[in-house]
């Protein structure tokens, strides 16, 4: 059996713990998550980086050998790739992402992200003579129901880059200054560590997402399934009784990430305590408020770009009459009284 040095490992196999020798294989599979060896096959100027299990970003070179996961992407502002229908040793694949989900690319946003990296597959990762997958090691399964009922503070948008983060990581800062015990989760998306590990930088006493249940993406898989993961992941934080999950959503309403299917789940929706929309402009901004008020879960707060000026702010208001708040000046005292409130209710 052949071994390799692998220099880079990413984060999307994090549960597994590859060390940097791993034993190879050329009895391949095409399933998602499959762990690859691959070899980067060029430098890039963008999106040049991988993301590693401790969240460390490094810088990928022409030579570099790492550690890959299969699976799909249909990034609005990145790559659209899907598994391949045949593999090979040899054969050449795409870096779908910074965490390291690969597959073939059909499409890419060229002007933010440039040519998508090209790979060669060297070979599938195995131990004691089996291929290796991230979904045999979770932290959690998929589950039909919800255990417990742990109050939800859920964070949508209408895309990508929508300030979904910045403000799901506020409003975590605020609730743990006061004293609350969080825990985090993002539900939907492709696989990186990135939003999870900011999260914990605001105290969050745990923090898991969809790899944790053996997906290294959401793109394009099953709503039914997408809901389970959602749900085997609220349960598995509820373990510890938080005062409250925050759930970040990747990608938008519209997308094809499975957000709106966990969003109209009955179960989910009566746990919902607050509901933070995020949008880039306001024509985003109230078309994601009619959505989510049509599938039955309202908007309480608007945020994102489309807050960081006053005309912003008052279109919301003259459109929707919701609250706004932006997290870049969170001096406003409203989203303290809210919190405040949401507070005295729970303690009571």
């Amino acid at each position: 059996m052949k071994k390799i040095q692998i220099d880079k490992i990413s984060s999307v196999t994090k549960n597994l713990g590859l060390t940097h020798e791993e034993a190879l294989t050329d009895a391949l599979s095409c399933a998602m998550g499959t762990v690859l060896a691959a070899q980067v096959l060029e430098d890039k100027s963008v999106y040049n980086e991988l993301e590693l299990p401790s969240g460390r970003m490094s810088k990928l070179k022409k030579d570099d050998i790492i550690a890959v996961a299969l699976g799909n992407r249909m990034g609005l502002k990145g790559f659209i790739g899907h598994l391949p229908k045949t593999l090979k040793t040899g054969d050449v694949i795409h870096l779908l992402n910074f965490g390291g989900v690969a597959g073939v690319c059909t499409s890419a946003n060229k002007h933010e992200v440039g040519e998508p990296l090209r790979i060669r597959v060297l070979g599938g990762i195995t131990r004691k003579g089996k291929l290796l997958n991230i979904g045999q090691a979770t932290l959690f399964k998929p589950e039909k129901n919800l255990k417990k009922h742990a109050p939800l503070i859920i964070v949508t948008g209408t895309g990508m880059d929508s300030g979904k983060t910045t403000v799901a990581v506020e409003i975590t800062k605020t609730l743990t200054r006061m004293g609350m015990k969080l825990a985090g989760t993002k539900l939907t998306g492709v696989g990186a560590q990135r939003d999870l590990f900011k999260m914990a930088d605001y105290g969050v006493y745990e923090a898991v997402s969809f790899v944790d249940a053996g997906i290294p993406s959401t793109a394009c898989l099953d709503n039914d399934l997408i809901v389970e993961v959602s749900k085997g992941a609220i349960n598995h934080l509820s373990k510890k009784d938080p005062d409250a999950i925050i759930v970040e959503f990747g990608d938008g309403l519209m997308g094809k990430y499975g957000v709106k299917a966990i969003l109209e789940d009955k179960q989910i929706q009566k746990d919902v305590y607050l509901h933070i929309g995020c949008a880039q402009d306001p024509v985003g901004a109230i078309k994601l408020a009619e959505g989510c008020a049509d599938i039955g879960l309202p908007i309480d707060v608007i945020s994102g770009p489309v807050t960081d000026n006053q005309v912003g702010h008052d279109i919301v208001k003259e459109h929707l009459n919701i609250l706004t708040y932006n997290a870049f000046n969170p001096s406003n005292q409203w989203l303290d009284l809210v919190i405040a409130r949401w507070a005295v209710d729970y303690a009571a």
